[in-house]
């Protein structure tokens, strides 16, 4: 008699446990702008948001201020510098554009305009692989750069519409 009592206040205390369990949910991602030499950092929030139609789901995927160098640079360029935006490239997860600053043929700058955002799982992979992306296109120059490691289908779509952004600027 004394094992059922235990076992059933037990199932009860745990049910009640995972019943109150509450996630923690962020209301936006970090931000992270990567920009060339003596360029220091910037954040650029820009209140537009990009929607697109949700690739599953019902989801959403839209640029986020504050997120990562997310929106448009172009209206806070110094002279010499030009931005270029790149197609949008689809992904499994959500479609990815990016737009990239260049000064002197050089690029400088590097801002993710739509990201995939469905999920709590796609923020947090954009918040690990999009810096790795940037600081290695700054480093490389070209799209010839390396996938971040778990997050495969970002990365081919950073670089596809990297590379349709770096043709048009040639």
């Amino acid at each position: 008699m004394r094992r059922v009592i235990l076992a059933v206040t037990g199932t009860i205390a745990g049910l009640v446990a995972l019943l109150s369990f509450k996630s923690h949910v962020p209301s936006s991602p970090v931000a992270a702008t990567a920009g060339g030499p003596g360029s220091g950092s910037s954040s650029a929030s820009s209140p537009s948001s990009a929607s697109t139609s949700p690739p599953r789901g019902g989801g959403q995927t839209e640029a986020v201020p504050g997120a990562f160098p997310q929106g448009s640079l172009a209206g806070t360029l110094p002279a010499g510098e030009t931005a270029v935006n790149g197609k949008v490239a689809s992904t499994s997860y959500g479609p990815v554009q990016i737009q990239l600053i260049e000064r002197s043929g050089k690029i400088v700058k590097v801002a993710v305009l739509v990201q995939p955002l469905n999920t709590l799982n796609d923020i947090q992979i954009g918040k690990f692989a999009f810096p790795k992306l940037i600081s290695e296109t700054l480093t490389a120059q070209d799209a010839k750069i390396d996938a971040v490691s778990g997050a495969t289908y970002t990365s081919a779509g950073y670089v596809q519409s990297l590379q349709s952004a770096l043709d048009k600027q040639h």
